[in-house]
């Protein structure tokens, strides 16, 4: 029966200016410490992007290719049976801008913007399959469910649109952990994501539900929700407060309240003819990655504090050339053209720019045309927001398979990335089930030479 106060749609109007408002979830607050970003944008490569064959060349692996793997083999490993010989990249590398950073010939758009890039070469994470890496990149715990990145961020500093909800995902897949990779767990449900679009929508059919279908008057929602409220206030009024019932007060609000706004963010019809091409909607390989790139600038324009495109179908582990060089197809263009629109319009200063996927995959061949998970060191990027631009950071092992010098743990990564936005990982606690929790846990350190 949860609904919302009559009261709090106005109430809403005045968060940020009046200290009373508390009852707002995503009221604005102030962080730990000077921010250098206001927003994150996620680019996630859902499947397991081959480093060795898009940001991390290893030449060593090309001349040994056909021969066995020198050193020992991970004890657990996905795929055992089907594993074989190392087998080396088909594509070529060279080196881009002033910083030289090496990339692959998959990503020709993307490599003309590596001067405003951190590229993290030697990234691990806990687990080698799919479910448990996708849930410990977002939650940080691969066994349980905890909140994902998104909610944390939003629970610390809350959103700058009240209209719009502080946490948004475009085009998840609902396989391999679901719901819990953009669920806020035991925190106030107001602050998890909400899904724009599932895996298998294309972007540009994909609607918030119940928004904007121009069935329903919303002067009868409003009688309705007062009803409601109402009721539920009474409620309260009885037993006290109740986290979830206040949640869903909150949430029916916004929900309401999102029947103006979210449609005209998701109109581009203002957007030019040039920068349409810029994200590649005159394409149809780019069309789709590139509409949620263009919606995550819009999203991210009007104060959404955590944006996630995905792409789905990264899971090579055979017709790694074909496959592969179709997904980079897809995404480079988009991904130059959100960096290049980000900088233009002064908003790559305080956003950040994150890209990657749950692991990356091994130097030994499977399938004989494929390549299998690999958690133990792969590649993940940053730009905006604060980051050393034109970076290259740590190293993996002289064939791919192992970070071994300035390894970075998701958990890292995840403090990183708070520290950026102002938070003090080991500050930003939420008590339940008689412990405090946080993003990182008991782990993580800020990688300080990954800042600007």
């Amino acid at each position: 029966m949860g609904a919302g106060f009559g009261a709090l749609a106005l109430s809403a109007l005045l968060a940020e200016e009046s200290p009373g408002a508390a009852a707002n979830p995503l009221a604005v607050r102030p962080p730990h410490f000077a921010p250098r970003a206001k927003r994150v944008i996620m680019l996630f490569m859902f499947g397991g992007p081959s480093h060795i064959d898009t940001f991390d060349p290893k030449p060593l692996l090309n001349r040994d290719s056909g021969k066995p793997l020198p050193f020992a083999k991970p004890r657990v490993i996905s795929f055992p049976r089907r594993g074989g010989n190392m087998i080396g990249s088909p594509f070529e590398f060279k080196q881009h801008g002033q910083s030289g950073a090496w990339v692959s010939e998959l990503f020709p758009n993307v490599a003309r913007m590596v001067d405003d890039l951190a590229i993290i070469r030697s990234m691990h994470c806990s687990n080698p399959r799919h479910g448990g890496a996708v849930l410990e990149w977002h939650t940080g715990s691969d066994t349980f469910i905890r909140p994902a990145m998104g909610s944390w961020l939003t629970y610390g500093l809350g959103s700058e649109n009240q209209d719009l909800p502080g946490y948004i995902t475009m085009g998840q897949a609902l396989a391999e952990g679901g719901a819990n990779n953009y669920s806020s767990a035991f925190l106030p449900a107001a602050y998890q994501g909400t899904p724009l679009g599932y895996g298998n929508t294309k972007s540009k059919d994909a609607r918030f539900p119940f928004i904007g279908d121009g069935k329903r008057r919303t002067d009868l929602q409003r009688l309705e929700l007062d009803m409601l409220g109402d009721l539920s206030q009474h409620h309260l009024d009885r037993v006290g407060y109740e986290s979830e019932l206040e949640s869903r007060i909150a949430t029916f609000e916004l929900a309401f309240r999102m029947q103006s706004e979210a449609p005209r963010v998701q109109d581009i019809s203002s957007e030019t003819g040039a920068t349409r091409r810029l994200y590649g909607l005159d394409d149809p390989l780019t069309e789709d990655f590139g509409r949620q790139c263009l919606m995550a600038r819009r999203f991210c324009e009007r104060g959404v504090r955590f944006v996630q495109c995905n792409s789905n179908g990264w899971d090579h582990h055979s017709k790694l050339k074909k496959e592969i060089t179709k997904k980079c197809g897809e995404v480079d263009k988009p991904i130059a053209g959100l960096l290049t629109d980000l900088k233009t319009r002064g908003l790559l200063e305080d956003t950040l720019v994150v890209w990657g996927g749950e692991f990356g995959r091994t130097p030994t061949a499977e399938n004989a045309d494929g390549r299998d998970h690999n958690p133990h060191g792969f590649t993940m990027w940053l730009a905006g927001g604060g980051v050393k631009a034109g970076l290259s950071y740590g190293r993996t092992d002289e064939y791919g398979y192992y970070g071994v010098e300035d390894k970075v743990h998701f958990h890292d990564l995840h403090a990183t990335i708070l520290h950026l936005m102002g938070l003090d990982h080991k500050k930003l606690t939420y008590r339940h089930a008689g412990r405090d929790f946080r993003l990182t846990d008991v782990h993580g350190e800020v990688v300080h030479k990954l800042l600007a």
